[in-house]
């Protein structure tokens, strides 16, 4: 009997994965595959039209390999940062980290220069779709993914769909209201979980310990990212012990949110922080657990994201090659919480 989830033909589409820094591409399978990737600078710092020159750019230099190759390209599926609107084709809402990036037609742009059917959908949720579709969460029909960065991005997937709140604007799961009255973010609230919870929260927060500790400005302890603090974590120095045990806890808590208002089979989280260790999983996972009710709880598990920096690309050409999945769901309750863990 044929596998539902696997497509009968395999069929190939372009993704696109732009990002403040970089614009990513690759030629994806229906098999979630990439048969040829790279990137090119996204010039966000100029303007919205360089961006999308370079976007244009990178499905051109796409094309030309498929054209090589003699492989038949379906079409183009675009992340994007920002809102974008219900048709899937204008950026409406602003991208923080991209120049002039709102009420941007991206994909009849596209079609235009490239002459390719075009989908365009928010990058965070986009990851999270290839990780459900052919990673982390593959076989999962309720999934949450989160991604911990600069900022922090989310999707929901709810019965096999991605689900994004009416009109295109929901799932800003990174500025849900974790502090009351707490620090501003750069949405216009203040203390959501992206200003406490993101990578960069915990760099600052690090950089202040480390200034009250030493009397030493930012200035001068040298270069502080993330990755340096896990590692110093890792050696067991008290200061970043106390960061990143606060981060759990900030993260953690956030989650056990999410968990109380999508009960999900599985909880993916991605980012350089998630990819640090099975430990990093492993602590988020029991701050959550402290704080979900059980019920809730039941039949979620925990996962680090799989696709590393190519699921934003898996997850925009899967717009255009979404595999056959089962329309319904069958309730398979479980004896035992937590089935699945890393």
């Amino acid at each position: 009997m044929q596998d539902q989830t696997t497509p009968l033909t395999k069929t190939y589409a372009i993704g696109l994965d732009l990002g403040g820094t970089f614009v990513k591409y690759a030629l994806v399978d229906s098999s979630g595959h990439c048969l040829t990737h790279g990137k090119f600078p996204s010039l966000a710092h100029v303007s919205a039209a360089a961006v999308t020159g370079q976007v244009v750019k990178a499905a051109f230099r796409v094309l030309e390999f498929a054209r090589e190759n003699g492989i038949p390209v379906q079409g183009i599926g675009i992340g994007t940062p920002g809102i974008v609107d219900e048709t899937q084709r204008i950026v409406v809402g602003a991208a923080e980290n991209i120049r002039e990036w709102e009420n941007i037609p991206l994909a009849d742009r596209m079609e235009e220069e490239v002459s390719l059917p075009t989908r365009i959908g928010n990058d965070a949720n986009l990851m999270g779709w290839g990780e459900t579709l052919f990673g982390a969460a593959r076989g999962c029909s309720h999934v949450v993914f989160l991604t911990i960065g600069t900022g922090i991005g989310g999707a929901v997937v709810i019965g096999h769909r991605l689900f994004n709140g009416f009109a295109n604007r929901g799932t800003e799961l990174g500025h849900i209201p974790l502090i009351a009255d707490g620090e501003p973010c750069a949405c216009g609230s203040v203390g959501c979980l992206e200003t406490y919870a993101s990578a960069t929260a915990l760099v600052r927060h690090y950089r202040t310990a480390l200034e009250q500790a030493t009397g030493k400005k930012a200035s001068e302890t040298g270069a502080i990212d993330g990755e340096e603090v896990v590692r110093r974590y890792l050696q067991g120095e008290p200061l970043a012990v106390q960061c990143m045990e606060r981060h759990f806890s900030l993260l953690g808590r956030g989650i056990a949110g999410l968990i109380h208002i999508f009960s999900p089979q599985r909880i993916v989280i991605g980012g350089g922080l998630a990819e640090a260790g099975p430990f990093y999983i492993r602590q988020v996972a029991q701050v959550a657990r402290q704080h979900a009710m059980p019920a809730c709880l039941l039949n979620t598990s925990f996962a680090a994201a799989t696709l590393g920096n190519r699921a934003g690309c898996i997850g925009a050409a899967s717009l255009l090659l979404r595999p056959c999945l089962p329309q319904t769901d069958v309730y398979k309750p479980e004896t035992h919480r937590n089935p699945v863990e890393p």
